[in-house]
C-alpha cells in the first residue's frame, strides 16, 4: 500500500506548532542545559565518566518533548535543531566580546597547585582527588608535584600543568598566594 504524496508531504513538513512557540521552546531549552551544565562544574566538560554519560542521554530523552512539542515533522526538528544552533553562536559571540557575561558562563580558570602545594579548598570546589593529579601528573612524565609550578582547571575543564620557569612566564599573576 502506497501512501498519497501529498499525505507524506504533509506529514514530513507540517509543523503541529506555531514557528514562535518552536524557538522559544528551543531556547528555553537551551538556556535550561546551558545553566545545568555550568552548575555540574568544569570538571563534567573534560572528565565524563559512565554516570555523567548517562545523565545527558537520559537528561536529551527527557527534553525532547520540551523542545519540539507533539511535532515529529522534519520541519519541526530542523527549525528546533537550528534555534539550539543559532543560540549557541549568539551566545558564543556574545561571551567572547563580554568578560562579564564570559565569567558567568564559563566560569574562571582555578589555581589548583601553586609552587608545589596542592589548594585543598580549590581541589574539593572542582571535585578532584590528589589520586587524579597524580595520574595526570605521571602522564604528563612528571614525577613529583615539586616539579610543577601550577596546575590549573581551565574554563573547558582541561587540567594544565606548568613547570615553575612556564609558570613564571606564562602566568605570573597566578603564582602569588589568592
Amino acid at each position: 500500500m502506497t501512501l498519497p504524496l501529498a499525505s507524506l508531504a504533509s506529514s514530513l513538513f507540517d509543523l503541529h506548532l506555531g514557528l514562535d512557540e518552536k524557538i522559544l521552546r528551543s531556547v528555553l531549552v537551551f538556556i535550561f542545559l546551558a545553566v545545568a551544565l555550568r552548575l555540574g562544574g568544569k570538571r563534567e566538560l573534560a572528565q565524563i565518566n559512565v554516570l555523567d554519560l548517562a545523565v545527558l542521554l537520559l537528561a536529551s530523552n527527557a527534553l525532547q518533548n520540551a523542545l519540539i512539542g507533539n511535532d515529529n515533522s522534519v520541519t519541526g526538528g530542523v527549525i528546533g535543531a537550528g534555534t539550539l544552533f543559532v543560540a549557541n553562536y549568539l551566545f558564543v559571540r556574545l561571551a567572547y566580546r563580554h568578560a562579564m557575561i564570559r565569567r558567568i558562563l564559563e566560569s574562571r580558570p582555578r589555581v589548583l597547585l601553586r609552587n608545589g602545594t596542592l589548594d585543598r579548598k580549590a581541589m574539593d570546589k572542582e571535585a578532584i582527588t590528589e589520586e587524579e593529579l597524580v595520574d595526570e601528573l605521571l602522564e604528563k612524565s612528571m614525577s613529583s608535584f615539586d616539579e610543577v609550578g601550577l596546575i590549573i582547571i581551565e574554563t573547558n575543564g582541561k587540567l594544565v600543568f606548568l613547570n615553575r620557569k612556564q609558570a613564571k612566564s606564562l602566568r605570573p599573576e597566578l603564582l602569588a598566594t589568592a
